[in-house]
């Protein structure tokens, strides 16, 4: 049984438990309950929301700010949703993980993006988030003199999901049209407010104080590799491979391809010590591709694939896979599973019609590049490596196996928009003739891709906006699902399995792992503070965009000269709500329902 499943039991488990308790008068008056929603009601507070309303000036002044805020959003909000709902009509992309139905769920382990490690941290920033949302709105009643009836918290089961501030009708009704507007978006300001005091923090001292450790982060191995025979796993950080110190996947690549010993002694710190261990290399197929030559195939349940000899010589290395291969353009692979024949090179997944290979070969079929330019090609990394060398409007002699028959091209290279390098137009499968193999097999964790994401020093980035504050925080917003957006694994936060990636450093140092521990509340609040903000903004009832979409409509209708102003107000903000729902719900199930 899933997770999914057991939540939903649990909420169904709980709404009997509730009801039972309710028709029994068990629950005090305060308490009141809808299925699996609870919500606890208190007239307590109002008091001090008096006393925190004087200087009603600054807190009209704030909130004035604030509307011109939420208006420039508000309608941003409407263009983009508008935009994306047309575009999943027209052209509907394949279904993500996002769009599976346990990541509508904001509950940490459930939901794929929140991960249940920093599952306190994200239940903090949420409840700042509604107290400050809330208590917005609160504070804007009493400014503009609208009594509040009761304020509360709203809880799905045990899990508070929201606030609420119950102004007393009539006086809401009898506040003027600038004071109702005014309270509707103090909410988003507040969260808005401190999303930006969160971020400053996080992105100035705190991650400033948060260095790289030295040594390739491990974020795990292949099932039946080496390294994990070996005992090394995820939050190992490897120093050194046969006495060569590394720091990152491509020199411990260097290390492996320089030496041809079948053991390489390698050095790990597992945040426990640091120990030696020998690591026994051969070469284990842990990818492939559909349709690839050798017609094999890795899956989590079977056998590691391993290749123990090529042409009937005994190989342990990549390396040795290369020297093996390079007089040959095929080569017979003796494998776990059998002997194979395959033509080695790299594999071509998809070769671009209007690209510059595309004009010369077909683009359909399956296409090996074997010699590119009079150089053999064993694998992806050498065709790679060897396009990082060429000009645009370049001419070169391209050998290929396709659909069975060896071709030859003269293709004149395009420019590459990345690095301005020649370009083929074409995608490459990483490894040879469409198998990844590694006679080492641990995975690098991009520790330092992190931190420079986040306005620290560490390394590359994946995206080149990280230089204004607005980047920055753009950044943030996306990290918990740059697998999907960033091509990296998604970011968990500073936790306890992959704090041994990091060193604290600098004047906060004296703080040791509680930098770790602010730096995960610093960005779980401001990310949950921003969310609230952009979805609060939505113009549809009954948030808060809707609400202040209905007092601007009709301020503007109030001075047009129409019989039925109420019906006119009604048509606008019910078109545009029904707008937005229709927008929201092809966002999300579009892509699973239209492919």
């Amino acid at each position: 049984m899933n997770t999914l499943v057991w939540v939903l039991v649990g909420v169904f488990a709980y709404s009997f438990v509730a009801f039972f308790l309710k028709s029994r008068g068990i629950l005090p008056s305060s308490v009141r309950v809808q299925g699996p929603l609870t919500t606890l009601h208190t007239k307590r507070g109002r008091d001090f929301l008096d006393w925190l309303a004087r200087p009603k000036r600054f807190w009209r002044a704030w909130s004035n700010i604030g509307v011109g805020i939420t208006l420039v959003v508000m309608v941003g909000t409407f263009a983009l949703l508008l935009f994306q709902g047309l575009s999943i009509l027209q052209n509907p992309p394949a279904p993500t993980q996002v769009n599976q139905p346990q990541n509508f769920l904001v509950i940490p382990g459930v939901n794929d993006f929140l991960p249940l490690s920093v599952a306190p941290e994200i239940v903090f920033g949420l409840l700042v988030g509604l107290v400050v949302h809330e208590g917005g709105h609160g504070l804007l009643c009493r400014v503009e003199n609208i009594d509040i009836e009761s304020m509360g918290l709203v809880f799905l089961t045990l899990i508070p999901v929201g606030a609420f501030v119950e102004p007393e009708e009539e006086s809401q009704r009898a506040a003027d049209r600038g004071g109702r507007t005014r309270m509707f978006a103090a909410g988003v300001t507040n969260n808005f407010a401190i999303t930006i005091v969160a971020f400053a923090l996080l992105f100035g001292p705190v991650v400033g104080a948060i260095g790289v450790a030295p040594g390739m982060a491990v974020q795990g191995t292949y099932d039946g590799s080496p390294a994990g025979d070996a005992g090394i796993g995820s939050g190992d950080r490897i120093l050194a491979v046969a006495g060569q110190n590394v720091s990152s996947e491509g020199e411990l690549d260097a290390a492996l391809s320089a030496t041809d010993a079948r053991t390489v002694e390698t050095t790990v710190d597992s945040g426990d010590g640091t120990t030696t261990v020998p690591v026994d290399r051969r070469l284990v197929v842990v990818g492939t591709v559909g349709g690839n030559p050798a017609n094999l195939t890795v899956a989590s349940d079977d056998e590691p694939i391993t290749v123990s000899a090529v042409n009937g010589t005994p190989v342990f290395t990549r390396a040795g896979l290369q020297a093996a291969t390079e007089g040959s353009t095929t080569a017979r692979l003796s494998t776990s599973r059998g002997d194979v024949t395959i033509p080695v090179g790299a594999y071509i997944t998809r070769v671009a019609e209007d690209g510059p290979l595309g004009q010369e070969a077909p683009t359909n079929g399956s296409l090996i590049i074997t010699d590119f330019d009079g150089e053999r090609v064993t694998s992806s990394a050498d065709l790679n490596a060897l396009l990082d060398e060429t000009d645009p409007g370049q001419e070169v002699e391209i050998r290929a196996r396709v659909d069975g028959a060896d071709e030859t091209y003269l293709v004149t290279l395009g420019e590459n928009p990345r690095d301005g390098n020649g370009f083929l137009g074409v995608n490459i499968f990483p490894g040879t003739s469409g198998l990844v193999l590694t006679d080492f097999g641990a995975q690098s964790y991009p520790a330092g891709t992190y931190l420079t994401l986040l306005g620290g020093e560490g390394g590359s980035a994946p995206v080149n906006v990280v230089d204004s504050p607005l980047g920055l925080v753009y950044v943030a917003l996306i990290l918990p699902l740059a697998s999907v957006i960033l091509g990296i694994p998604n970011f968990p936060g500073f936790t306890p399995a992959v704090t041994n990636f990091y060193v604290v450093q600098g004047p906060l140092s004296a703080l040791g792992d509680g930098v770790f521990i602010l730096a995960n509340l610093l960005f779980w609040t401001a990310w949950i503070n921003l969310q609230l903000g952009l979805f609060n903004c939505i113009p549809g009832y009954p948030l808060d965009g809707g609400r202040i979409l209905r007092t601007g409509t009709e301020a503007i209708v109030s001075r047009l000269p129409v019989e039925s102003p109420h019906a006119l107000v009604r048509t606008v903000t019910t078109s545009v709500g029904l707008v937005m729902l229709a927008s929201l719900v092809l966002l999300i199930f579009g892509p699973t329902l239209l492919t």
